[in-house]
């Protein structure tokens, strides 16, 4: 199936009803015996927030603004994969490829579309195309082992040449910052430039007996995130089976075990909500949730998380020769500094420190997003 099938998002009015039943029949836990987030998600605000989701949160609001992009389902290497093409009215606008990660979705780039495609000066008008990770959203759940990093890369530079796209940028995040490398280091000569947020890249030794202030908070940060909060990474990249049955069976649990992210990933001084609204949040949940992507998408730890953790952990002697940009929100991580990076990425144009945001830029900054991705590109030729 080379073609190009015109899809939509559709879901049946059964689906949302067997929904509500299931947060009604919730066996909820005790409540938690600390005071803050730090034993996950709390019993008030998981209540609070599923009780909005049974009684008040409307999924087809988030239907009706997917349903107005252009969307298709096409073969790829034998998986159907979903995919959002939007054509700028510019005729000089460049091709760009967005990649997000877990627990990320299309839902986090509704508001960047429009203005990447669209913007008030042609010159950095952009042909969009918005790819969902196999196992992830709408796309087609991998039935064997293989469905990697690499050849999801693979995959995505067969779609851009389908697409008619000889050369065109990248921007990843999550896994989409390895996806959009891999593609650059398979294809140089297709791929013009990677921005990335963040470039993955190991602490330099050589530099410990000189640290920044910003290079000892990066090491802190990889040392606190290895002892407390990548509990989650440890099980779906060692048994994304066995903690499938729970997010693909309870909402609750999906819930909680998606949220706990963005409470603990986004800038948002302790509370998801402070970064994105209760809608952002259900609807991103609503991704994996209907799908009933919790297993699937768990997989691509069990993949490719040891290869992408060492990255950023041990470091790799793989350098990426295409120009790059770096953007580093605040709340990331890792935050590996330039002259890190630079080891891996030596022909870094564009490099920016940002004064707020995190890991969900798109989602929870978008015109900063769309700032740095025009700044990076105005540096590149397509």
């Amino acid at each position: 199936m080379s073609e190009l099938i015109p899809f939509r998002v559709e879901v049946p009015e059964a689906a949302l009803t067997d929904l509500r039943g299931r947060l009604a029949r919730t066996r909820w836990p005790e409540a938690e015996t600390v005071d803050d987030w730090s034993q996950g998600v709390p019993l008030a605000y998981l209540r609070e927030l599923c009780g909005y989701w049974a009684d008040g949160y409307d999924w087809r609001v988030v239907e009706s603004r997917l349903n107005a992009l252009p969307q298709f389902h096409t073969e790829l290497d034998g998986l159907t994969v979903h995919f959002v093409h939007v054509r700028s009215p510019h005729p000089g606008a460049r091709p760009l490829v967005l990649t997000n990660g877990w627990p990320g979705s299309i839902v986090e780039y509704l508001d960047v579309i429009g203005p990447l495609t669209d913007p008030p000066d042609p010159a950095d008008a952009f042909h969009v195309v918005c790819p969902t990770l196999p196992g992830f959203g709408f796309s087609g759940k991998p039935t064997r082992t293989g469905w990697g990093i690499e050849r999801i890369a693979r995959a995505w530079l067969e779609l851009m040449a389908r697409l008619g796209y000889d050369r065109f940028g990248a921007q990843g995040s999550d896994w989409g910052t390895s996806v959009s490398t891999s593609m650059a280091q398979q294809a140089p000569d297709r791929v013009a430039g990677i921005h990335l947020s963040p470039p993955l890249a190991a602490p330099d030794p050589a530099t410990f007996d000189d640290l920044t202030d910003a290079e000892r908070e990066a090491l802190a940060a990889l040392a606190n995130a290895k002892e407390w909060e990548d509990g989650y990474s440890v099980e779906q990249s060692t048994k994304p089976q066995t903690i499938g049955y729970s997010l693909v069976d309870s909402p609750v649990g999906l819930a909680a075990w998606v949220v706990e992210k963005f409470q603990g990933w986004t800038d948002c001084a302790g509370h998801p909500e402070n970064a994105l609204t209760r809608d952002q949040i259900l609807d991103s949940v609503m991704l994996y949730w209907l799908p009933g992507t919790g297993a699937s998408s768990a997989r691509l730890y069990w993949e490719s998380i040891r290869a992408v953790h060492a990255l950023f952990t041990e470091g790799t002697g793989d350098t990426v020769t295409v120009p790059t940009g770096c953007s580093l929100f605040p709340r990331e991580n890792p935050r590996p500094s330039r002259r890190w990076a630079a080891r891996r990425f030596p022909n870094i144009l564009h490099w920016n420190d940002l004064d707020r945001g995190g890991h969900f830029a798109a989602f929870e900054q978008p015109d900063l997003f769309v700032d740095e991705v025009r700044a990076f590109f105005r540096l590149v030729q397509v």
